[in-house]
């Protein structure tokens, strides 16, 4: 196996792995200090996931073709009747808190370059998701920089200094655990090369590179700290795509030799597929799995993908009246932390998408009123923790948290017998409010806006005093798609269609403040790409990917 950049020689001495001829090549420019990371034994141990787990993938990433296909024929989703003895049997339990997970009331997201890092781990929060994922632009800078991030937080000896001179170091004296998500399994990493042993070569698989660099490098030190490797694992479509997961694990802490059952895991139930199947999921994970997590944003988005072509029953009024409290939402949350709670596994509430604004005090305190009505909600349904996206909305949080919890570290014990949720509350999506024009218009301007900020290597974007990720701007843009294929109107009677939306985007791009190296109309393409053709897309960031980020 080799290690090459294009244009510069290999930096180390090749090696074999165990199987002659599986072997990862590095594709792009090595930075500083990037051989910390990309060390011959580091690469080594992603070739031999790859040689195991590449090929199961991809199979799991056909069931997903062929599960979309499915639902768009007319087979909705439906509790599976070949997994029912798992459901029933009531004996078994997840893997439940590893070390410094206990306690999760309020966990704060994030990417993972050195700034965000530094605030996170002074933020107060118990736990941070050091996000390889959404909140991510996967640039190739990003990807290992972010590594490098956790590399020297993890050991105690990171530091930041702006263009501007200020210093951050982390200087709280109890620092969140780290639960790093890695990509889903649907993103390719193309600046590694995979060649299998029959000589065939394709793009590395994005999850198994974040997974595994970071695995290789810090499970030994997060041990020596008290804590553990512990991972969000993200998109998860079925327990088939979990028990792959699960697999991973097993095989990585053998390679290490780290005890079986010291990786925890909490999956995101952010894919409708993936709500029919949380106690499956929870099972093929069960020496692994510490809880679920209720991705809001992802699951709207998943339901819009998968109901796109069904008709005007399954079609979703503006993004902001698609809130928490609608009654596919309730039933969706409700199941979770039924089902958690069941299997001793902590369940997670989602992220409210307002942000404070430390210059508009109006912004900041209809943001706290928000959050606060949010997580009031979850922790009175039983929730054990949830997420928050801005350091200030931590003491809201864990405010409504303490209220409920007390001095508990989660409420574990609470039983939702009181729960029963059917397939038919699952998939009823009738809200009865309408697409108005700004509705529309907003859809289109986030997405074009979030996108032009994705292009620049910014994953999480604050826009009009709300958090946006790949996901939020997953569902704007897939919403302007299926209002024009289900010949929409906004309540005032503009038809919306694909002229309309031309429209609105040249709108947008005259709204925007212009400035040198910007990326609109670049962004603008990919909005056109994955909202205005006939061919839908099964996610913005992998065309995005493949055009500029490539």
């Amino acid at each position: 196996m080799t290690i090459t950049a294009t244009g510069i020689p290999p930096t180390t001495t090749p090696i074999q792995t165990s199987h002659p001829g599986p072997a990862i090549e590095v594709l792009a420019p090595l930075g500083a200090r990037y051989d910390e990371i990309l060390t011959t034994p580091a690469i080594a141990f992603l070739a031999e996931l790859h040689h195991r787990f590449s090929g199961r993938r991809h199979d799991r990433l056909a069931d997903r073709m062929r599960r979309r296909f499915e639902i768009g024929n007319g087979h909705d989703p439906r509790f599976r009747d070949d997994t029912a003895h798992i459901r029933e049997d009531a004996s078994w339990r997840g893997a439940g808190a590893g070390p410094g997970l206990e306690d999760r009331r309020v966990e704060i997201t994030g990417p993972t370059d050195p700034k965000m890092t530094i605030n996170a781990l002074n933020s107060g929060a118990r736990v941070w998701l050091a996000d390889q994922e959404d909140a991510t632009s996967p640039t190739w800078r990003n990807v290992i920089e972010g590594q490098l991030s956790l590399f020297d937080a993890i050991r105690g000896r990171l530091s930041f200094t702006s263009p501007e001179g200020k210093e951050y170091r982390v200087t709280a004296e109890r620092t969140p655990t780290i639960v790093m998500r890695p990509r889903g399994w649907h993103l390719p990493e193309k600046h590694m090369r995979f060649t299998d042993r029959s000589g065939r070569a394709i793009a590395a698989s994005g999850s198994l590179v974040d997974f595994g660099l970071y695995f290789f490098h810090n499970a030994q030190a997060l041990i020596d700290t008290g804590r553990g490797p512990y991972f969000y694992l993200a998109k998860i479509e079925s327990s088939e795509e979990a028990r792959l997961w699960d697999d991973v694990f097993s095989f990585s802490e053998e390679y290490l030799g780290i005890p079986h059952g010291t990786v925890r895991a909490t999956v995101l139930i952010e894919t409708l597929p993936a709500a029919f199947e949380m106690e499956e999921i929870l099972f093929e994970l069960r020496d692994h799995c510490a809880g679920l997590n209720a991705g809001r944003w992802d699951y709207i988005f998943s339901i819009i993908k998968n109901y796109r072509g069904r008709g005007a029953r399954f079609v979703l009024p503006d993004r902001s009246e698609v809130t928490m409290t609608v009654p596919f939402m309730r039933a969706y949350t409700e199941l979770l932390v039924k089902t958690c709670h069941k299997r001793g596994a902590f369940a997670i509430g989602g992220m409210s998408a307002f942000i404070p604004n430390r210059r508009d005090p109006e912004v900041t305190a209809r943001a706290i009123e928000k959050v606060a009505a949010d997580k009031k909600r979850e922790a009175g349904d039983g929730f054990d923790g949830t997420w928050v996206a801005h350091p200030d909305l931590i003491p809201t949080a864990r405010a409504e948290f303490d209220a409920v919890l007390g001095d508990r570290p989660n409420q574990v014990d609470r039983q939702r017998d009181d729960v029963e949720v059917t397939a038919a509350q699952l998939l009823d999506l009738h809200i009865g409010r309408p697409i108005t024009a700004a509705g529309v218009h907003g859809n289109v301007s986030v997405a074009i806006r979030y996108v032009e900020a994705w292009l620049r290597g910014l994953g999480a974007v604050a826009i009009d005093n709300l958090m946006e990720d790949a996901a939020t701007a997953e569902i704007s843009r897939s919403q302007v798609w299926q209002w024009i294929h289900q010949d929409r109107t906004t309540d005032d009677g503009t038809p919306i269609t694909r002229e309309y939306v031309e429209g609105l985007i040249a709108r947008v791009l005259g709204e925007v403040e212009r400035f040198d190296g910007d990326r609109f109309d670049d962004a603008a393409e990919v909005f056109r790409e994955v909202s205005l053709r006939e061919e839908f897309p099964a996610f913005l960031t992998v065309p995005a990917y493949n055009r500029y980020l490539d």
